[in-house]
Order: C-alpha cells, then structure tokens, then sequence
C-alpha cells in the first residue's frame, strides 16, 4: 500500500474553466430579476393606486331620441377622465354611445349627461371610464 497522494486530472472535478462565464450569467440573471421585479412593482402600483376612476348610472330616462343619464362618482385629483356610455333598443341594437368627459380639478362626479340616440333606447350602460 502506498502513501503517495494521488493526482487528479485537471478540470474533471472542482471548478470549470468557464468559471468566469458563469459568474457573468448569474449577475445578468440577477439584474434582470431586479429589473422585473420594479416592473412588476410599477404596474401593481399603477393598477391599485394610481389614477381612481369609480363612476356609476344612478338613474337613466328614456325618450324618443335621447337617454338622459345621471352619473355619480369620484376620481383622483388632477386627472381627465372620461365615461362611455350606450343605449340600446328593445331589440338589442345599439342606438348611442357617447364619451363623457370630467376636467382634472373635479373630485366628485353628480352630473346629469344627454345621450343622443338614433331611436329610442331601453338602456343605459356604463361601459368603463379611464383615466387620460
């Protein structure tokens, strides 16, 4: 039996020689993690927080050729915003939509909007407001 301590080949255990290589990989990978990470952080923010649009139909009254709507709501301070809303016949064809826009000093939405139809309308439908 021998004492002599054996020698082993050079890059089969340990380390590669890549080993530079991947130490670059690692921190793109971890960047760009980061970088996902604040964008993702970003929109959640955006989407939670940022730019409130909360408006409703109180009432609707129907006539011949127009839909009166009345809208109540609120929104943050210093953003346009804007409501679509429609009408439909008895039917269920569309017969007019509109945008309604509100300025960016108001808060408090309680306005009552004159929807132009082509016919008379059965309905009066929020279709979503946004923010500008």
């Amino acid at each position: 039996m021998s004492t002599a301590s054996t020698q082993l080949p050079d890059g089969r255990y340990g380390r590669s020689a890549d080993g530079r290589a991947d130490h670059k990989l690692k921190v793109i990978g971890a960047a760009l993690g980061a970088a996902m990470l604040v964008l993702v952080g970003w929109f959640a923010y955006h989407y939670v927080v940022g730019n409130r649009v909360s408006v409703e139909i109180y009432t609707f009254e129907t006539s011949a050729n127009s839909v009166k709507v009345h809208l109540r709501g609120d929104k943050d301070a210093g953003v346009e915003a804007y409501c679509t809303v429609r009408s439909q016949a008895e039917d269920g064809a569309e017969v007019g939509r509109a945008d309604f826009r509100f300025d960016a000093d108001t808060t408090t939405i309680d306005k009552v909007f004159t929807l132009r139809t082509t016919s008379r309308g059965t309905t009066a439908e929020l279709l979503g407001c946004h923010a500008n």
